[in-house]
């Protein structure tokens, strides 16, 4: 079996696993990483959104293969010890989450979002694909939002 070595959420990992074992599957069953969701499995959905060299990927469709030597961050590496990401935060005070399934995906997508575009429009909102079937895309707007506002130079 393949061996496969990558920065995870700031730690060095290796695993071994098929090269083409989706990397949300490395993730989830051979690392114990968990907030990564498995929805639909073909990166429609976006629930398993995470970071690949601090660009948003669906793990789900990367084999573990792509991972060499790169980092990989999922929502559990998101925060810095104790200190939520501005992201985390403002989801948490503008009351996002329903049922918390999409959320961690949603949360890397706005992550991402606001490192290309530190002020995006309601359209760039807009532009996010990630599905939400409870609906609170108005409250995830209002949090992209507030943290834009809170990360924004001079702030």
């Amino acid at each position: 079996m393949p061996s496969h070595t990558f920065v995870l959420n700031g730690r060095p990992v290796t695993v071994e696993a098929p090269d083409d074992m989706p990397l949300l599957w490395v993730l989830r069953d051979k690392l114990g990483v968990t907030g990564p969701k498995y929805g639909c499995g073909v990166g429609v959905c976006r629930a398993c959104t995470s970071h690949l060299d601090g660009e948003e990927i669906q793990p789900c469709t990367v084999p573990v293969k792509d991972c060499a030597d790169r980092r990989v961050t999922t929502i559990e590496g998101l925060a810095d010890g104790d200190t939520l990401h501005p992201v985390q935060e403002e989801w948490l005070d503008c009351d996002v989450a329903q049922c918390g399934f999409c959320q961690p995906g949603q949360i890397m997508t706005a992550v991402a979002l606001l490192r290309r575009n530190p002020a995006p429009t309601d359209a760039d909102i807009d532009q996010i694909q990630n599905i939400c079937r409870c609906g609170s895309y108005p409250r995830i707007r209002e949090a992209i939002k507030r943290a834009a506002a809170r990360t924004a130079p001079g702030s």
